[in-house]
C-alpha cells in the first residue's frame, strides 16, 4: 500500500532546518558552561538532601527527565510541579536540599511565588533561565544561562530550541557529577533492576545455576548407560564425572553420545570413563552470568560447570538459565 505524497513537498527540507537550528543552539551552549555551572555542581555535590526540579509547562516536562536522569545516575532527585507546591507540595522541600528552577523567561508567576519560602528555608536555588536579568536568576544562588537566539519554531513561540538546550543542560550536569561522585556501571545497574543492563551487571552464576540434587553427577566408575539415566533425569544435556574424592574429572555431553554412537563401539559395553570429556571448561560462581554467556558463545558450548575451590561441582548453568533470565 503506498501513500501518496502531499503536494506541499517542503517537510524534508522544513525537518533539516530545525535540526540545523537545535545543532546551532547547543552549539552556543558550550560557550557558557563557566564558573557558574562550576558553582552549580559543587552546590548538588555538598546536597545532604535530594535536589528538587521544578518548572511549568514545556519547563516542567524538561525538569521531570532533568529529575530522572539524575536520580538514576547517583544524585537522589525528584520533580515538584510548581502549581502543586503552592498547595502543599512545598513541605517536601527542606533546608538540606537544593531547587533546580526553570523558567526560559525567569518570571514564571508559579515559579516566582515560590521564592519567599524557599529564602526562608534557606534552601539553595539553582536557576535555569534564558533571562539573566529575571526575577528568577537575580534570586538564584547561582543561574545558568540557557537563552536561546531564537526558537527553531518559524513563528519564535513553540519552546522547542531553548527546550533541547534545556535538556543539554541538565544531563550536563548529571554527568558532572557521575565523574565527580565516582558512580559506575554496577551503581547505574542498582538503579535499574529489572532492565536488561540490571540484569547483567548484577546477576551472578551463582543466582542462577543448577545446585544440590539438581547436579547431574555420576562416579568415574559408571557405564555409559548409567551416565545417560542421570542426563535424562537432570534434563541438563550432561553429566559430570567425579573421581573418588568427587572431584571434577570430566563431562559427558549429548554432543559427545553423538560421537560416541558414530565411532560404532557397542555402548553397553562402555565404561564412561572412556568417551568423557576430560578438562571441560569451568567458571566460578561469582562470575557475572553475562561472562558466562560470552564464554559459552566464545567455546561454542550450552553447558557450564561451575566448581569450588576444591574442584567439586557446586552446580551446573545452562545456556537456557540465562536466556530465561534475560541476559542476552
Amino acid at each position: 500500500m503506498t501513500t501518496q505524497r502531499s503536494k506541499y513537498a517542503d517537510y524534508i527540507s522544513i525537518g533539516k532546518r530545525t535540526i540545523s537550528m537545535e545543532i546551532d543552539a547547543v552549539s552556543k551552549l558550550s560557550e557558557k558552561i563557566d564558573e557558574t555551572f562550576h558553582q552549580a555542581c559543587q552546590i548538588m555535590h555538598d546536597c545532604k538532601g535530594r535536589v528538587i526540579v521544578t518548572g511549568m509547562g514545556k519547563s516542567g516536562h524538561i525538569g521531570n527527565k532533568i529529575a530522572a536522569t539524575l536520580a538514576s545516575t547517583g544524585t537522589p532527585a525528584f520533580f515538584v510541579h510548581p502549581g502543586e507546591a503552592s498547595h502543599g507540595d512545598l513541605g517536601m522541600i527542606t533546608a538540606n536540599d537544593v531547587v533546580i528552577a526553570i523558567s526560559n523567561s525567569g518570571d514564571s508567576p508559579e515559579i516566582t511565588a515560590l521564592l519567599p519560602r524557599l529564602k526562608r528555608l534557606h534552601t539553595p536555588i539553582i536557576s535555569m533561565t534564558g533571562k539573566p536579568s529575571s526575577t528568577l536568576a537575580n534570586a538564584a544562588t547561582v543561574n545558568l544561562d540557557i537563552g536561546v537566539t531564537s526558537e527553531a519554531c518559524p513563528l519564535d513561540l513553540a519552546p522547542t530550541s531553548s527546550t533541547t538546550v534545556t535538556l543539554v543542560m541538565g544531563d550536563a550536569l548529571a554527568v558532572a557529577l557521575l565523574e565527580a561522585k565516582g558512580f559506575t556501571a554496577e551503581d547505574f545497574a542498582f538503579s535499574h533492576p529489572g532492565g536488561a543492563l540490571g540484569k547483567r551487571l548484577l546477576l551472578k552464576v551463582s543466582d542462577l545455576m543448577n545446585t544440590g540434587p539438581a547436579i547431574p553427577k555420576v562416579n568415574k566408575g559408571a557405564s555409559l548407560s548409567e551416565a545417560l539415566l542421570e542426563m535424562t533425569q537432570k534434563g541438563l544435556g550432561v553429566t559430570t564425572i567425579l573421581d573418588e574424592n568427587q572431584a571434577l574429572m570430566g563431562i559427558f555431553t549429548d554432543g559427545d553420545l553423538r560421537r560416541t554412537i558414530d565411532s560404532g563401539d557397542d555402548i553397553r559395553d562402555i565404561n564412561i570413563t572412556q568417551v568423557m570429556t576430560h578438562n571441560p571448561t569451568t567458571i566460578a560462581e561469582n562470575i557475572l552470568a553475562a561472562e558466562a554467556l560470552g564464554i559459552m558463545e566464545q567455546k561454542k558450548i550450552t553447558v557450564l560447570v561451575v566448581t569450588d575451590d576444591q574442584k567439586q561441582p557446586a552446580g551446573v548453568i545452562h545456556m537456557h538459565d540465562l536466556l530465561r533470565a534475560g541476559i542476552l
